[in-house]
């Protein structure tokens, strides 16, 4: 049995590519049910996102090309130009490769916590349609432990590594709690975007977005149930705002010292968080000097993440340690399945107890103890040291309802329910 993991990734393909090799949920259902139909893919998993697409196979017979060969044809692109930019690797480096991927290490962002949750759910796609068996089972939960292990023990995912998250990050390191916190986003593009959807998880009082293009204003304040302002309106919008997070397209500042004089006046001084994201700045830096006005630049914030991403790689590195010692457990357990060695090891086992009964009977018959007392009694012994784990092993998967495995026993112990 050979495992193989092939795909493609935003470090070794153009998006136009990724796009075009991405699975749709129905293409996924399809192409699953197609691989398990092929005698050479014994257990296949679907792993597609935004930034990739991947096939871990075990494949009876069979090599990498042709999971190139398969994954070309299901799309109808050109296998010369998939083959450019795709990556594959077997048996350990394949182990290695997923576990690295679930922990977050293979990610655009380095140690995002999303991708786990999209393996998790290739892991449950690829089972529903039948392409998950004993090795894939026990290789995806082995997978998933692991990468809750590297969360656990390691600062991987502990700190900000965007200047939109850092930036909430030190808005809740300020406030504490968000949920009495007012909030003012000044600006409608990506980056205030990806600020709204980490503030939004914070459930702050309100917040309201302020844009030069009402439109577009309204069409990511909806998305988080926030108001809408126009440029013009700041300085009315500006004295109930606790957090004012800028991030616009403006070559000139459009937040000023005296405005924000006029703010902490009318709020009494109780105080104000400024977060200038913008490059060129959207706040006068004079902001600074007020009294209870707390400004915070792009610079600032790029020192938070810089800090922020040295801290990730270290814990990546204790990680890759974590992953390689759970790689070589699960070729451990490979190993144990190889076929030669798991007879040898059951034949010495039954060979052992064999001679353990045998040498009993041997020595009551030599004590004179009634000859068919002795064989009925060695009969006996030996059925029940034989029957003991394949009745535990029944019994347990019973209580678990794991109905899989006991249809898998049954058929090995030779048991016919006709």
């Amino acid at each position: 049995m050979t495992i193989v993991a092939l795909g493609i990734n935003h470090k070794t393909a153009s998006v136009d590519l990724r796009e075009r090799v991405a699975f749709s949920p129905e293409q996924l259902d399809r192409a699953l049910q197609q691989l398990t139909m092929q005698d050479e893919f014994a257990e296949s998993v679907i792993v597609s996102t935004c930034n990739r697409t991947e096939i871990y196979c075990s494949l009876e017979s069979g090599t990498p090309e042709q999971v190139l060969q398969w994954l070309a044809q299901f799309h109808q692109l050109d296998s010369k130009e998939l083959a450019e930019n795709v990556y594959s690797f077997v048996h350990s480096q394949a182990i290695y490769h997923l576990m690295k991927v679930a922990c977050g290490l293979d990610s655009l962002v380095l140690g995002e916590p999303q991708i786990l949750g999209q393996i998790k759910q290739a892991y449950a796609s690829a089972k529903k349609n039948g392409g998950v068996g004993v090795l894939f089972e026990r290789l995806f939960q082995k997978t998933f432990s692991v990468a809750k292990q590297v969360r656990t023990e390691t600062n991987i995912g502990a700190s900000a590594v965007s200047v939109a998250y850092a930036a909430v990050n030190l808005a809740k390191h300020i406030y504490g709690k968000l949920d009495n916190t007012r909030v003012l986003l000044i600006g409608a593009g990506e980056t205030i975007e990806l600020v709204a959807k980490h503030i939004h998880q914070h459930s702050p009082q309100s917040m309201t977005v302020a844009n030069r293009t009402i439109d577009r204003a309204r069409n990511l304040a909806d998305e988080f149930a926030a108001g809408v302002i126009s440029l013009a309106q700041l300085p009315e919008q500006l004295p109930q705002a606790d957090i004012v997070i800028s991030s616009t397209a403006s070559t000139l500042p459009i937040i000023g010292k005296g405005v924000i004089e006029q703010a902490l006046k009318k709020r009494k001084n109780k105080p104000m968080l400024l977060i200038d994201i913008a490059v060129p700045r959207d706040i006068e830096s004079q902001v600074a000097e007020l009294d209870n006005a707390y400004l915070y630049s792009v610079d600032d914030l790029q020192a938070i993440v810089s800090e922020n991403m040295a801290t990730r790689e270290q814990a990546a590195k204790e990680a890759e340690q974590i992953i390689t010692a759970r790689v070589s457990e699960f070729d451990n357990w490979l190993k144990s399945l190889d076929s030669v060695g798991l007879i040898r090891d059951y034949r010495n086992d039954v060979t052992q107890t064999k001679e353990q009964l045998l040498e009993r009977a041997m020595a009551q018959l030599a004590s004179g103890k009634e000859p068919e007392k002795i064989m009925v009694e060695l009969a006996n012994k030996l059925t029940n040291r034989l029957m003991h784990a394949p009745t535990k092993a029944i019994k347990d998967a019973a209580e678990k309802g794991e109905v899989g495995q006991l249809a898998q026993m049954q058929k090995m112990l030779g048991i016919n329910q006709e």
